[in-house]
């Protein structure tokens, strides 16, 4: 159920010298955006979401806000580079004010690329939480959702190939911080207060 994260030597230097970033990763009705919810009501960590992020540059009418608005609206995707840097300035506001919080990146990486060049512009991550779950759950819980949402990515054909993306995208991540001994390993099929109590398990909370 659970992977207590062994650190390294070097990796343990660092997140006692730098930020304590717990990269959270988990498929589309895995419930880590309801976990991470959980983690911040009851321990005041920080939380954020490159998702989250963008719309705040956005709505800053910043001009770089102005630039990403505008290449979202001509359908293209925003440069990683941008992404990295918005949570970098995130992630070092938090730590300059609360350096003893543990930092969630919600949603975050989503392939391996995004991982080293996170670790590699900022910090190593102290750990990756996975919230893992079948398929058929996840599918469950979303078309659930569907009917008090009203979103329009939660349709079965959106759904499935949504997880065929996650799952070919997002393995290689876990692969990674799996055998790099920093990933933390949680059902995600239980109810939510079980889930949670693994969670704060698995982190040392």
């Amino acid at each position: 159920m659970i992977c207590n994260p062994e650190l390294s030597s070097r990796d343990s230097r660092t997140a006692m010298s730098g930020p304590k970033i717990c990269f959270v990763i988990g498929g589309p009705g895995s419930g880590k955006g309801t976990q991470c919810e959980m983690l911040v009501a009851k321990y005041g960590v920080a939380h954020f979401s490159s998702g989250d992020l963008l719309r705040a540059e956005v709505a800053s009418g910043s001009d770089r806000g102005q630039q990403l608005s505008a290449t979202m609206a001509e359908g293209k995707l925003v440069s990683m580079d941008v992404v990295i840097q918005l949570l970098k300035e995130a992630v070092d506001k938090s730590f300059a004010e609360h350096p003893e919080k543990i930092i969630l990146l919600d949603g975050f990486p989503r392939e391996i690329e995004q991982a080293t060049k996170f670790e590699e512009k900022i910090c190593p991550a102290t750990y990756v939480l996975s919230f893992d779950c079948s398929n058929q759950t996840m599918t469950d819980r979303l078309l659930s959702r569907a009917k008090t949402s009203g979103r329009v990515d939660d349709n079965i054909e959106t759904i499935k190939k949504r997880l065929v993306t996650f799952e070919t995208a997002t393995a290689p991540v876990l692969d990674y911080y799996k055998n790099a001994g920093r990933l933390v390993s949680v059902s995600a099929e239980d109810d939510k207060q079980t889930i949670f109590a693994n969670t704060c398990k698995g982190l040392g909370l």
